[in-house]
């Protein structure tokens, strides 16, 4: 089986587009979402509605949380809080149900194995698990969840690594990658033999921006946009 991930859309339809054609071209068998539909980016409703479109099996992310649910306490500073609010208004309540009964986990039972989805850790949307972690401990993960790979959203940067007899991976951030170079980060997965192919996809960034200056969005979301990673003033913004 060919399983295409992505995760980390951020309300940028240009992105989602092209990382959907590319998994066309790839011919994949079943294509994950791993959350963060919205936050940040100026087409949230465009985005959650070609999901709900494509009816692709989604994660609620971190944001989609924040977006659905008006969460008591502190809000998330930075670019995202800056546009929260503003996401939220952009919704119908259409848009903001399908956020609601996104799913938290994504189980496929194959043959080789069992693989899981989370956004963020298996803990919850908003937490974060260290894929670099020390072997033995990523080792002991995966034989308590019974799994042998691992999808985690929300590092925007695409991460593959063996561990013992399994994997654990992040297919970087389809919106809003932070990996040094612009364009919709893709993830393919051959299940059969546990390769991973990483994708960088280019996509036109004239109508994302010019939507970005006409909603008045934060202006150092266009840098991460051209460049694939935050400028000093944008640096500890908290994507996730």
């Amino acid at each position: 089986m060919r399983l295409g991930v992505i995760s980390d859309i951020h309300a940028n339809l240009p992105a989602l587009e092209a990382a959907l054609e590319a998994l066309r071209q790839e011919g994949v068998d079943e294509v994950l979402v791993l959350g963060d539909l919205v936050g940040y980016g100026p087409h949230p409703r465009q985005v959650v509605q070609r999901l709900m479109e494509e009816g692709l099996p989604a994660l609620l992310g971190a944001w989609d949380l924040r977006v659905a649910y008006p969460l008591p306490g502190a809000l998330p500073q930075g670019v995202g809080w800056a546009t929260l609010a503003w996401t939220r208004a952009q919704l119908t309540e259409k848009e903001l149900a399908y956020l609601r009964g996104l799913r938290a986990s994504y189980r496929l039972a194959l043959p080789a194995g069992r693989f899981l989805g989370f956004h963020g850790s298996p803990k919850g949307p908003e937490e974060r698990l260290d894929l670099m972690a020390p072997m033995k401990d990523l080792v002991a993960l995966l034989e308590r969840l019974k799994a042998l790979g691992l999808f985690l959203g929300g590092g925007h940067v695409p991460l593959y690594r063996r561990v013992g007899a399994g994997f654990v991976a992040d297919p970087g951030s389809v919106g809003l990658s932070l990996s040094g170079e612009p364009g919709a980060d893709v993830m393919v997965l051959d299940t059969d033999i546990l390769k991973a192919r990483f994708l960088k996809v280019p996509y036109d960034l004239g109508p994302l921006l010019f939507d970005l200056r006409a909603w008045g969005l934060p202006s150092v979301l266009e840098k991460v946009y051209r460049t694939g990673r935050f400028s000093q003033e944008g640096q500890g913004l908290g994507a996730d």
